[in-house]
């Protein structure tokens, strides 16, 4: 199978195509993570749901979907994967015992400082061909885009 990352394979038109590139490039960036992530025995929604929850503190699981971006559905196997691991604990909340608090646990703030090691590496990977502060602009440049389109979506 040929990879549509090729330059070669990819028509010189096409390279002009933000949008397609940043589709192509997007796919290798998961990909990369994916298998990075899969060595630690971690997934990127594992990542996501630690970081989060270090940095907001116990939250329901709905509040934890929000800020993850993870499907309530999805977030539910995300969990329990996580809890079953010892990284996170599920709790009936008890201002309301219909709800669920998520809370990250001792042994899951270990499991995220390495995994933050190994995305860590991961960047410097996927980030390879730019210097320090080309990386930057870069990064500003999507969080950029996604800021724009995340306001036009709840407009």
């Amino acid at each position: 199978m040929t990879d549509p990352m090729d330059e070669q394979l990819t028509p010189a038109p096409l390279r002009k195509v933000p949008s397609r590139m940043l589709s192509l490039v997007a796919t290798h960036a998961d990909r990369l993570v994916t298998e990075g992530l899969a060595g630690a025995d971690a997934r990127k929604w594992h990542y996501a749901a630690l970081m989060a929850l270090r940095a907001s503190g116990p939250v329901s699981q709905a509040e934890l979907s929000r800020i993850t971006g993870i499907y309530r559905s999805d977030l539910v196997a995300v969990i329990n994967e996580l809890t079953e691991r010892g990284h996170v604990e599920r709790a009936p909340d008890p201002a309301d015992r219909r709800r669920n608090v998520i809370t990250i646990t001792d042994q899951g703030r270990r499991h995220l400082e390495r995994l933050q090691r190994l995305m860590a590496e991961l960047q410097d990977d996927f980030l390879a061909p730019l210097s320090g502060p080309e990386r930057e602009q870069f990064t500003d440049f999507l969080a950029r885009l996604l800021a724009h389109h995340s306001r036009l979506r709840r407009a």
